[in-house]
């Protein structure tokens, strides 16, 4: 591993701890703190979503263009300024101004999964890009305990103010990265447009489904805990923690495997997710299923590294960016369906959820495209 992918991993460590202490907490949050309606809820966090949604191909873009490393720094202190709001917010839009900011942020995808994609030496891109979704998610696993303890104890907006100074520290090794060229293509032979690449949008709308499938039973899981099970939000920390490490543990395993066959398994984990949500009682029960949620976060990496055999370098950019919207869509339509399903019956969704991915992934299975010859000279 190179010094930039040492300083990459630092920082989403350290990130996922102070994201970690209050993300997951958002939606009791708006619940508890500004007495939103489980539907009024899921607005929000759709907003949210939408607010993901329109920076990804931007964010792709730039980095393209512009370089990675500027983009990285200007997320990263954005991340800060929007913690700090909500941490400071006693209102709900002054809270849903920092919670929508705390969305643009989310631009740094592209740049990021390019940057580490591009320092990755002679790892495959499915374990490079693994390698920052375990870290983060390691991060992760330190956070939500701590958060649940400190809302608990010291009250909620304290947790947001100590992840602030945590998030000081992961800017600074941002900071340290170095700055890489920009990538461009023969003007003699340009590659095709990324719009008109079939086997790119092919692949894209399957990745569609496959992130509204494994997305639409989450949303309002943190109130189904809390509402319908009764835990407290110590307990609650605890349900986080596992799932950030599952989320970290099955990125590095799942991420040694073909990007393919990776994208498969992680289905099949959060279909055991949502049975054991459906069915099982139990505070070990509840951890154990959302250990296993990490499989949503694992395909993540191995979706990218199929859409990066289908394009040129020069387009890594733009074709995260179009892999990220895609997922930031899902996140606006998703959570309104889900409250909408959650007021009515909190239990059916996830049945639901178990049939949609059942289904996506027999889409996958037989409709994405393989690695061939075709596809290593179009990466070229």
């Amino acid at each position: 591993m190179n010094r930039n992918l040492g300083f990459i991993a630092a920082a989403l460590l350290l990130w996922g701890v102070g994201e970690g202490m209050f993300f997951n907490f958002v939606p009791i949050h708006l619940e508890s703190e500004f007495l939103l309606s489980k539907q009024q809820v899921g607005f929000a966090l759709g907003a949210f979503g939408f607010f993901m949604a329109i920076t990804h191909l931007p964010g792709g873009h730039l980095a393209d263009r512009v370089g990675r490393r500027p983009l990285l720094i200007i997320a990263w202190t954005l991340g800060l300024i929007s913690t700090l709001t909500m941490g400071l917010a006693k209102s709900l839009p002054f809270y849903l101004i920092g919670l929508l900011l705390y969305g643009v942020t989310a631009f740094v995808s592209s740049p990021l999964g390019s940057y580490v994609t591009a320092a990755r030496g002679k790892w495959e891109v499915g374990t490079a890009l693994s390698l920052t979704t375990a870290t983060f998610n390691m991060g992760m696993a330190l956070g939500p305990v701590t958060g649940g303890w400190i809302a608990e104890n010291y009250g909620v907006r304290t947790s947001y103010l100590v992840a602030s100074g945590i998030f000081v520290i992961s800017l600074l090794f941002i900071i340290f990265i170095e700055k890489q060229p920009i990538d461009k293509h023969d003007p003699e032979a340009p590659p095709m447009s990324l719009w008109k690449n079939t086997r790119f949008i092919n692949f894209v709308m399957i990745f569609a489904f496959a992130v509204f499938a494994l997305y639409i039973a989450q949303p309002l899981t943190p109130n189904f805990l809390k509402g319908v099970r009764s835990l407290s939000l110590t307990e609650t920390g605890w349900v986080f923690s596992a799932g950030a490490l599952g989320n970290s543990l099955l990125a590095l395993g799942i991420g040694r495997l073909s990007p393919r066959r990776g994208f498969l398994l992680a289905q099949v984990l959060v279909i055991f997710f949502a049975a054991l949500m459906w069915l099982g009682m139990g505070l070990p029960v509840f951890m154990l299923a959302y250990f296993l949620l990490g499989g949503f976060r694992a395909a993540r990496p191995m979706a990218m590294a199929q859409a990066r055999e289908l394009v040129h370098i020069s387009q890594m950019g733009i074709s995260y960016g179009t892999m990220e919207t895609v997922s930031a869509v899902i996140f606006i339509i998703a959570p309104p369906i889900a409250g909408f399903i959650f007021e009515r019956d909190p239990f059916i969704i996830y049945p639901l959820a178990i049939g949609l991915i059942v289904v996506s992934i027999f889409i996958s299975y037989f409709f994405a495209p393989r690695k061939n010859a075709e596809q290593v000279t179009v990466t070229s």
